[in-house]
């Protein structure tokens, strides 16, 4: 057998020059034999700041057990993660778009630097799912993606209540409305978050481990299983041997990362009912990919897949309740035999996508998780871009049509999301308003924060089907209810948001996809010449650096737009 190709670690360890590098190697466990073997780093998210992330230490030692029973060796290193539950509503959330750059600059820095051939990437939230991903794309290195898997849902204590965090999100509206007791809230705070893993509906860390899938980055249903499990063990140890294995073959992660690809995470995170942060990460990993992809293209495939799953935050079940029948895999098979997605995709196992799906058994009959193509949640996609003289340059709405298609209303402006929590939790937001939360975009904000806290507020209240919100900033995957976000020109750069008064008319129009401020030229053209631009809310450290360097939100907030030809 012909020696497993080692492009990179060959630059590094051969000839008598290199004795140093072998050197400094051999106190962290290395052999003489392990320097002809390729080196595989294994980027490992571990940390204890998050139940997301909390077992990934497990995970990559099971994937450094992969690589050497393939025949390679392994290097584990850790890069950083954050949590957005725990920050979420706190001026700390401005950090979190900015994590997924330094997860993605700080795999790329140590994989380079120290001339690894291959890359198994592991990640369990928001923000470092993507954030491997851009690393991987960029790096164009043999490498595989593992999730850490879902969460089970927490449970009330004598009752059959299921919770998840986005109920502890509702329950801080719920109790300022007068609707729930100091004491019950506090036993959903209690008991909410019970192990390790992601956030347990389709909200932001499962949607993407969904389009990671889809994309063929990681192996056959690495999206669909419960992070405590055998399964989860197994699918990182198999990763390990995977990545080896495209070693061997020369099968790149741009080899796989094609447009064609980035159509059928697209139209798997539609039919799935994704968080609209998949927009935001999507475009950015196909810029690392040298894919050009862009907001017309989720619109193009948005108008012919349906929504087909009854997920959280908007539907009735939990990530791991579709685990229990089979995961993913059915439904892009689905998918696949309605020529929805492109079969002839590669994939990390080497085969073709519709060589994966070949021998994948359908759902139960008597399943009620997703829907037949006959029977959908809604006709065509939740994820709407809108445009107008509002968004110039686009806006995504999240609209899974439980809400209505159209909605009309007076505009509630605050420059920040603390001013409209506290107008929210106070009580004076009132059936038919629009809330304009403005400032928060990536540059003005900076970072872009989620607004799952004033959602979910005003779903607690009991206001989802009569409150809009409108933002420059985004929405976490556990938001539901009538909200746009991702408005872009943000109102920090002088896009139209920034020129809205209260009591302005805004009409958000799902069937014609526009969002206007129903205020006549002119006056924008008054209220435009007196506009000044806010000074820089942070002038040093990495908030300073992000938002200097940070693009559109509509062109993925990226942050090399201007370093690429």
């Amino acid at each position: 057998m012909n020696p497993l190709p080692r492009p990179y670690s060959s630059r590094i360890f051969d000839g008598p020059e290199r004795a140093p590098s072998r050197a400094m190697l051999y106190p962290v466990g290395f052999r003489p034999e392990d320097f002809s073997k390729p080196l595989i780093g294994i980027a490992s998210t571990w940390s204890q700041v998050t139940p997301c992330n909390m077992h990934l230490d497990q995970l990559a030692r099971a994937a450094e057990g992969g690589v050497s029973g393939a025949g390679g060796k392994a290097i584990i290193f850790n890069t950083i993660t954050i949590s957005d539950g725990i920050s979420m509503g706190t001026e700390g959330m401005k950090y979190s778009l900015v994590s997924r750059e330094v997860i993605a600059d700080s795999i790329e820095t140590v994989v380079a630097c120290q001339g690894m051939d291959g890359l198994v990437a592991l990640g369990g939230c928001d923000k470092n799912m993507p954030g491997c991903l851009i690393a991987i794309a960029r790096l164009n290195r043999p490498a595989v993606f593992v999730y850490g898997g879902t969460i089970l849902p927490g449970c009330l204590p004598g009752t059959n209540q299921r919770l998840d965090i986005v109920s502890v999100f509702e329950a801080v509206g719920a109790h300022a409305r007068g609707r729930m007791r100091a004491e019950e809230l506090a036993a959903v705070e209690r008991c909410a978050i019970p192990g390790p893993g992601s956030c347990g509906g389709m909200y932001t860390a499962n949607t993407m481990a969904s389009a990671i899938e889809a994309l063929g980055m990681s192996l056959p249903n690495s999206s669909a299983q419960n992070a405590v499990s055998p399964a989860k063990l197994e699918d990182a140890r198999r990763a390990g041997e995977a990545v080896v294995n495209l070693l061997r073959l020369g099968l790149c992660p741009r080899d796989i990362l094609t447009r064609k690809a980035f159509e059928n995470a697209i139209a798997v995170v539609i039919a799935l009912g994704g968080s609209t942060n998949a927009v935001l990460h999507l475009l950015a990993i196909a810029h690392a990919a040298g894919v050009r992809l862009t907001l017309d293209d989720f619109d193009r495939i948005g108008r012919r897949v349906p929504v087909l799953a009854d997920l959280k935050p908007s539907g009735r079940f939990w990530m791991s309740d579709l685990v229990a029948i089979g995961g993913i895999r059915p439904l892009m098979k689905r998918l696949l035999e309605k020529g929805l997605l492109h079969g002839d995709c590669r994939t990390v196992t080497g085969r073709t996508l519709a060589e994966d799906l070949a021998g994948v058994p359908d759902y139960p009959a008597d399943q009620e998780i997703i829907r037949p193509f006959d029977r959908p949640i809604k006709k065509d996609s939740h994820l709407v871009i809108l445009r107008g003289n509002l968004a110039p340059e686009g806006a995504v709405a999240k609209i899974t049509g439980k809400e209505g298609l159209r909605f009309e209303g007076r505009a509630r402006v605050f420059n920040s999301e603390e001013q409209a929590m506290k107008a929210i939790l106070g009580g004076r937001i009132r059936k038919g308003d629009v809330v304009v939360i403005r400032y928060e975009g990536p540059r003005g904000g900076p970072g872009m924060r989620e607004m799952l806290g004033p959602t979910s507020a005003i779903m607690g209240q009991g206001l989802g089907a009569e409150v809009a919100l409108i933002t420059d900033g985004r929405f976490s995957g556990g938001t539901h209810g009538f909200v746009v976000g991702h408005i872009s020109p943000e109102a920090y750069v002088g896009g139209p948001l920034a020129l809205v008064r209260n009591g302005d008319r805004i009409v958000i129009d799902a069937r014609q996809r526009t969002l206007t401020l129903l205020v006549p030229q002119k006056e924008l053209a008054a209220r435009r010449a007196r506009w000044r631009p806010p000074r820089p809310r942070y002038r040093r450290g990495v908030l300073a650096k992000y938002a200097h360097t940070v693009s559109s939100a509509a062109l993925g907030a990226i942050t090399d737009l201007h370093l690429n030809p």
